[in-house]
């Protein structure tokens, strides 16, 4: 089968290091594993952190990429694929898929069975397919760990960004207020249209913030700090512009904040946002949608650094 996959490590220029080419069949970890064919997938920046070597050993190339994916289960279902497995052999007791187990940049991928959850209604294959990341790890983000329903106001830092944006968009529908801060003008326009208000990073907010969406790392987290209300929850996913900030604890302490760590979502998180993106309209921020015959593109796209919301491949065409 055709698929897109990482053959070596090639830290300075990871597309180098992509290859699209035949790939096996997928093999099934257990019994209770299935194989689906792939209507559609995204990409997100750890296929690029893949290809960098970064949390992927040699001994497991190649190893097709990708978390992402919509496709047809073996009844004939279209399903949304759940991208996180038990494993015993990561010290996480779990993985992702393109991990340790084939990813979904192929025209099949194996699961398990319990990792498929409905398509629903309204929701087209190219735009559920951005959510089992992305959009999961922004929903838990909010929700399970933000507690944002007992807040009004949001900071989401780094709009632009998968999480980020997907964190715009469904704070939005939740009626926040969302404040978002992108370095860049043509970004915070667009944000801007989406219903936040757009600020430049480190600008002073009208008013302090009951949630703060923080995936950016040492370029933001002083803001992220001063902008927070007292007894606010910072809500920490990534550090794609350093993992190592400098933090005022007298700050932390005195306006009682909570730094919270998280990272992708559970099944039953995975559920609810498929209903609540079904039930209330809300459709994925998508920068651009890709033929999987031309996924290099796809990833070029990605790798460019000037991507707002979620690069999509459609396996079908």
């Amino acid at each position: 089968m055709r698929a897109a996959f990482a053959s070596r490590f090639d830290d300075a220029d990871p597309l180098a290091a992509l290859t699209v080419g035949e790939r096996p069949e997928p093999t099934p970890w257990d019994d209770d594993w299935v194989t689906v064919q792939v209507l559609a997938s995204s990409l997100n920046h750890h296929d690029l952190w893949s290809l960098r070597g970064v949390g992927l050993g040699a001994d497991r190339l190649p190893m097709i990429l990708g978390c992402d994916a919509v496709g047809v289960d073996p009844d004939g279902n279209e399903v949304v694929v759940y991208p996180v497995i038990a494993d015993k052999g990561d010290p996480r007791g779990i993985s992702l898929l393109s991990e340790h187990a084939q990813g979904t940049l192929a025209e099949r991928v194996a699961v398990p069975r319990s990792n498929l959850l409905p398509l629903p209604a309204g929701l087209s294959a190219t735009d559920a397919a951005c959510l089992p990341t992305a959009w999961l790890t922004a929903w838990r983000m909010l929700t399970t760990v933000g507690r944002v329903d007992e807040g009004d106001a949001v900071l989401v830092q780094g709009a632009g960004g998968g999480v980020a944006t997907a964190a715009v968009a469904l704070a939005l529908a939740m009626g926040k207020r969302v404040y978002a801060a992108s370095r860049d003008a043509a970004k915070r326009e667009r944000i801007a249209a989406l219903g936040a208000t757009a600020v430049e990073p480190g600008a002073r907010l009208p008013e302090r913030v009951d949630v703060v969406i923080e995936t950016v790392g040492a370029a933001t987290f002083d803001h992220s700090l001063k902008s927070a209300a007292p007894m606010a929850r910072i809500v920490v996913s990534g550090a794609t512009a350093g993992h190592e900030p400098k933090v005022n604890l007298r700050r932390i302490f005195a306006m009682q904040l909570q730094i919270l760590g998280t990272s992708m979502g559970t099944p039953e998180d995975m559920a609810q946002l498929l209903a609540f993106c079904a039930g209330h309209g809300v459709r994925p921020v998508v920068d651009s949608v890709h033929p999987f015959s031309q996924v290099e593109e796809a990833f070029a796209r990605l790798h460019s650094g000037d991507v707002f919301g979620k690069v999509v491949v459609d396996h079908t065409r």
